[in-house]
């Protein structure tokens, strides 16, 4: 309730319009010059009495003051408006609440002309910095710059917090970074460290400024790692990060990363760095060796850039290089391509697509223009293929240009059969071997049946005609073009029972249990290819009949909420081949025995809750008796967050391997976590990794150590919330 002291010459609408600008300026000091929201709606004023003093001009609310206004709220016991001195003064216990942001001071004092004050034993909160700014003096010196005498500051809750920075004087600019004078790290309430000079970010948009540096060591390939980066905002649509990294056993390498917005159809990122290399290295990897004696200029370059020009037509370029074969072996744990790796590609500027460690065995680069329309899609591409498994890329086919036409099924006219197109156009370049160019057509038809509605019948005929010209030297008349045709015809017949039983438990009401089963004839004529160039694939005669069988459990039940959510509890996949053409071959030697039988493929899923998963992709072969692979992965987890997984991986003659992660959670802060991975064929262990990480709600702490096949790395890393991380992997 607002209560008027009836005085003479009282103007309740001027006072408002001061009691605006008045807000404005607190609303500056609580969220940094945030945009405010306080011009957005009225403002309503209740205190115990509101009055007007026509001899001094000035506005008085005393009592329990609270103003509202579209956004925020504050209090305080007396609020005066000078109008002639054009200032204002809010006493007693002054809180401002606006957004989440919050200001208390014991008073406010404000230049309404200039939007200069100062609040006394003021403290801050930030909330989307989540920082707590206190000072006995904060003062307002201009529309961007704050100064603070006997400066405290931290982003940890509470009265105790678990850390904080004293400082004598502190100076802040609006959505840039403050600068702590003379300041103390204190832990609790005891002092850890003197720091004469210290700068951190209070940010609310980009700014250019250092960030947080990435410290490892690694014993065997770098020595001592050390990585500053500086981040520049260009502009609006543009911005840049520079990588200076130092190795002690290596040097410096120097990188930058582009980053640039055209709009909300055209954007990319460019990568590249540098290093002089200057350790010397002899090894054999993979059927590859090197022996540098010497300094090595090595670098690696990465162009993402996509352009939608209008809806089902854009340009997309993946494009990235590197020096030499090594460059992911030697930099397998940390760089710029793990770094940005996204499996998904939900962020924009987060889109390599490789995993750039040791593994990688090859890199592809590809630029392609496509456009589709409803029933068909155009596909130009450039490629260029790096090769890490060999010592030249000379005889690497590359393809330069590629144009694919593709028609999807779709019904013929007005008939019931339907008809696809395929059809491509490559040229096949590398400097050592054969090249040129191919075409290929592909028409095909199809004719779905639908049998009593139990089971759908398929017919399908399509014929492929291959065409070829050599430009690598040949001659004339020695296989410089030619062609083939290859007819398929086949048929596929699939169909799929099922049945739903009732349970009736509170989490699961009902299991649907499927089976789907699916049979395919294929039927190939015999081409004879001899002069074909090795960069056509060849075709052999096919008469197959496959076949699989599929079985699925399928839960629906009520989550917390109510909803009705499914979730497949169980899925068995087997599938295999039958080769008549091999079970009619005649054996004239002993030994020569018929396999018309392929390899039987065994996949299931088991998700049985949300906190059990096991998983398997397994291959057995029935000539012989034997798993010619079996992987399989075990997860658990519980409602904690602690999590188990454990992976084995079998290629018959290859590869044995058991990986195991382990994360526990000791208490609510402290985290362990175990990995490991040991070759079983050879009884080593490719990788130990033990770490612990330790966090609290304003810092974690992270401790771990790694042992590979060829390195050993210690990392440890601190973070204080809101003001960065020190460390790295």
């Amino acid at each position: 309730m607002i209560l008027i002291r009836k005085t003479r010459g009282l103007n309740l609408a001027n006072f408002i319009l001061k009691i605006f600008a008045f807000l404005s300026f607190l609303s500056h000091l609580s969220s940094f010059a945030m945009e405010s929201n306080i011009s957005k709606g009225p403002v309503n004023i209740e205190a115990n009495s509101i009055s007007y003093d026509r001899d001094e001009d000035t506005y008085h609310a005393e009592g329990n003051v609270v103003i509202t206004f579209s956004g925020g709220i504050m209090t305080a016991e007396s609020v005066i408006l000078n109008k002639a001195a054009n200032d204002a003064l809010a006493q007693g216990h002054v809180v401002m609440k606006s957004e989440g942001d919050i200001l208390e001071g014991d008073s406010v004092v404000f230049d309404i002309a200039t939007k200069t004050g100062v609040v006394y034993e003021g403290k801050m909160f930030v909330e989307k910095n989540h920082f707590y700014l206190s000072g006995g003096k904060i003062e307002k010196k201009s529309e961007a710059t704050y100064n603070i005498k006997d400066a405290t500051v931290t982003t940890c809750d509470g009265d105790s917090p678990d850390w904080q920075l004293t400082a004598r004087e502190a100076n802040v600019t609006v959505d840039g970074y403050g600068i702590l004078k003379h300041s103390k790290f204190l832990v609790k309430d005891f002092p850890i460290l003197y720091i004469p000079y210290l700068i951190f970010p209070v940010k609310t948009t980009r700014q250019s400024g250092f960030l947080f540096p990435r410290l490892a060591y690694s014993r065997d390939r770098h020595g001592l790692d050390i990585e500053v980066p500086f981040y520049w905002a260009i502009s609006k649509s543009m911005d840049a990060t520079f990588y200076q990294r130092y190795m002690e056993k290596r040097g410096w390498k120097e990188g930058v990363e582009f980053r640039y917005f055209i709009g909300d159809d055209s954007w990319g990122t460019f990568y590249g760095d540098f290093l002089n290399d200057t350790k010397q290295t002899a090894e054999t990897s993979g059927g590859i060796s090197r022996n540098w004696t010497s300094d090595q200029k090595r670098w690696s370059f990465y162009l993402n850039h996509e352009t939608t020009f209008s809806e089902g037509f854009y340009l997309r370029t993946d494009i990235a290089k590197v020096s030499d074969n090594w460059y992911f072996k030697d930099f397998s744990t940390s760089n710029y391509y793990l770094d940005h790796y996204s499996a998904n590609e939900e962020q924009r500027f987060k889109k390599v697509s490789f995993l750039g460690n040791k593994s990688l065995g090859s890199l592809d680069s590809t630029a392609r223009l496509v456009k589709d329309w409803q029933l068909y899609n155009l596909t130009g591409l450039i490629s260029y293929s790096d090769d890490f498994r060999s010592a030249s890329n000379e005889a690497t086919l590359q393809k330069y240009p590629e144009i694919r036409l593709t028609g999807i099924k779709q019904p013929l006219f007005d008939t019931p059969l339907n008809f696809e197109l395929a059809a491509s156009y490559d040229y096949y370049y590398r400097t050592e071997g054969q090249k040129g160019h191919l075409y290929d057509i592909q028409p095909a038809i199809s004719l779905p049946v639908n049998l009593g509605g139990y089971f759908q019948l398929t017919p399908e005929m399509a014929v492929k005609g291959t065409f070829w010209d050599r430009d690598d030297g040949v001659a004339a008349n020695d296989n410089k073009h030619g062609d083939r045709k290859v007819w398929n015809a086949g048929v596929n017949l699939t169909t799929e029972v099922h049945r739903i039983f009732d349970v009736g438990g509170e989490t699961m009401e009902k299991i649907r249990h499927g089976i789907e089963s699916e049979l395919t004839y294929t039927y190939a004529t015999v081409i004879a290819q001899d002069n074909r160039p090795d960069f056509v694939t060849e075709v052999t005669g096919e008469n197959n009949l496959s076949y699989a069988l599929i079985n699925t459990l399928t839960a629906r039940g009520k989550g917390k909420d109510g909803r009705t959510s499914y979730r497949e509890l169980l899925r068995l996949k087997l599938a295999q081949n039958y080769d008549i053409k091999e079970a009619r071959r005649d054996v004239t030697s002993p030994g020569m025995e018929k396999r018309p039988f392929s390899d039987l493929d065994v996949e299931f899923d088991c998700v049985p809750s949300e906190y059990f998963s096991f998983r398997g992709r397994n291959r057995f072969s029935v000539n012989s008796g034997e798993w010619k692979q079996t992987n399989y992965d075990l997860h658990l987890n519980d409602r904690r967050g602690d999590t188990a997984t454990v992976g084995y991986r079998y290629t018959q003659n290859s590869l044995e391997e058991i990986n195991l992660s382990l994360k526990a959670l000791i208490t609510k802060s402290l985290d362990m976590t175990y990995v490991i991975r040991k070759n079983q064929l050879d009884g080593k262990y490719v990788e130990r990794t033990y770490g612990l990480n330790y966090r609290r709600q304003c810092w974690n702490a992270e401790l771990s150590y790694s042992d590979s096949e060829n390195d050993r790395r210690f990392m440890m890393s601190f973070s204080l919330y809101g003001l960065g991380r020190v460390g790295g992997r």
